[in-house]
């Protein structure tokens, strides 16, 4: 049984069910009541919510009443991590609209919580019994994996289980765990970048969705890509297709121009087998152009999707050819930015994150170094038309070290950003929209080696978590000047905010079959 595919109403009463149950549907309009978010501070994670997976430590938070209600986000401080749970608050009461309402530490340091998934998602409707109750928060840098029960008392989850890293290493031979997703066979499934001496190796873990004990490797046969990082999946077209960082022993040490032209960042969309478990076929989107977060549209039966390429700063189209296999064309180009001051003469903007809008209307990226998050319509998914921008800090701002010499896009470099009297540090990093595709959440640390190198002011002050409202008619997006989590003035120190998930499931955690 398949859920509605997008753009397919149903009655509020069977939209409040699935809330509740912690079901998606694609296309409704109702909001979530939660979220979770995961912040990734100096070495700890915490989190806010909106009705999505979680990470490490969770927090929460309170929107006004019909708004989201809750998000958690991953993050980490100095050597720990945590998850904060988020919910809004009272409007009267405080400026603020969203606050930390619980914080779930983690037992160890150096986690580095980057990404979470469920152990129940989309993939499963209308499979009765199962429970969409367990984060599973893999440490990137650990490749210690938590699980988090956000069941039993959703308003202060609690760690329930973990998965040591010499369960990993030698029942896989992998490490490094990056995204998490679930499976309609009771599993889930993790994509790591390399092998456990820090080595690139694509590969794919595999946990019983219920005693969360490793049951080995997904993938079948001796070949494998030679780096990973994430993944999506459609089984209607037998299909699933991963993506390459870089060499995870690399990629610790900061970004090092050096590294460039010497294979040590990923050039391919690595495509697989869906139900032989094999390695078919390699898609080159050009040399270091380390291609990051890949999305297939929602739609079960559209054979297409969109990967955002960081080095590069390029967005590529991939897609199923008339031969049966698969082929991918660039659609978007950041031009990078002739400028003084910085690392290299040309800066990218270092596109970080995508995702797509659950109506399969609108694509959004954000350019973590350049500042800016963009919305397109993609309507015409190979002619995709520019329809918002809003810049939220970044390294080009008026005033920083920094001096654009050349740019084909903007007439003067922007003004620094600022809200609620705080200039924010970094860039805008990870994203989540609501489910009626109304707002739009924006995170701002990357990877904490990365964040130390290009905004040392993020390990001082901390990330933050901001909302941008989305004109879901026309096109275009505008900063919401009263939402603001700062992370910096956390209990335990400044923390470095990550990925966000709603609890219900969201645009990047849920596929449908």
């Amino acid at each position: 049984m398949s859920p509605p595919p997008p753009h397919t109403s149903r009655d509020a009463k069977e939209d409040e069910d699935d809330e509740e149950e912690g079901g998606i549907i694609p296309g409704s309009a109702r909001p979530l009541r939660k979220m979770w978010s995961v912040w990734a501070g100096l070495s700890q994670s915490s989190g806010g919510h909106e009705r999505a997976p979680g990470a490490a430590p969770v927090p929460a938070l309170h929107l006004p009443e019909h708004r989201d209600r809750h998000s958690r986000l991953p993050g980490h401080r100095g050597r720990g991590s945590q998850i904060p749970l988020l919910q809004p608050g009272d409007p009267s009461a405080a400026p603020a609209l969203f606050q930390v309402i619980h914080r779930l530490p983690m037992p160890n340091v150096g986690d580095e919580l980057h990404h979470s998934g469920w152990n129940v998602c989309s993939s499963c409707f209308g499979e009765r019994g199962r429970s969409r109750n367990r984060l599973v928060l893999p440490g990137l840098v650990s490749s210690r994996i938590y699980v988090v029960d956000v069941g039993s008392e959703p308003r202060a989850p609690r760690l329930c289980q973990v998965v040591n890293p010499e369960d990993v290493f030698w029942k896989c031979g992998l490490g490094y765990p990056h995204t998490s997703h679930c499976l309609g066979s009771g599993e889930v499934m993790i994509s790591t970048l390399g092998d456990p001496a820090g080595n690139g190796k694509g590969g794919f873990i595999l946990l019983d969705a219920e005693t969360f004990e490793v049951k080995g490797t997904w993938e079948k046969g001796e070949e494998a890509p030679p780096m990973g990082y994430d993944f999506w999946y459609q089984p209607r077209h037998n299909v699933l297709i991963s993506t390459e960082w870089g060499i995870p022993k690399v990629l610790g040490y900061g970004f090092d121009p050096n590294d460039l032209g010497k294979g040590r960042y990923g050039r391919r969309l690595n495509v697989w087998d869906w139900s032989t478990h094999r390695y078919i076929q390699a898609i080159d989107v050009g040399e270091d152009s380390a291609p990051l977060e890949i999305r297939f549209l929602h739609n079960p039966n559209a054979s297409e999707g969109f990967v955002g390429c960081t080095i590069s700063s390029a967005i590529h189209r991939f897609y199923k050819t008339e031969r049966g296999d698969w082929a991918a064309e660039k659609v978007i180009q950041v031009p990078s930015k002739k400028v003084e001051g910085w690392l290299l003469p040309e800066m990218p903007g270092f596109i970080t994150d995508i995702l797509i809008s659950l109506d399969d209307r609108f694509l959004y990226f954000s350019n973590w170094i350049h500042g800016d998050v963009r919305q397109y319509d993609i309507s015409d998914t190979r002619r995709p038309k520019l329809v918002g921008q809003v810049f939220l800090g970044g390294s080009i701002t008026k005033g920083g070290p920094v001096r654009v010499c050349e740019d084909e896009e903007l007439q003067s470099q922007p003004e620094p950003f600022v809200i609620q009297g705080k200039k924010i540090p970094g860039g805008p990093q990870m994203l989540q929209l609501s489910l009626d595709g109304r707002r739009l959440y924006v995170s701002t640390s990357l990877f904490s080696a990365w964040d130390r190198q290009f905004y040392p002011e993020l390990i001082r002050d901390g990330a933050v978590m901001l909302q941008l409202d989305v004109d879901t008619e026309r096109g275009g997006l505008s900063v919401n000047p009263k939402f603001l989590v700062d992370f910096g003035k956390e209990p335990g120190g400044p923390c470095l905010a990550h990925e966000m998930r709603y609890p219900g499931g969201d645009c990047t955690s849920d596929i449908w079959l």
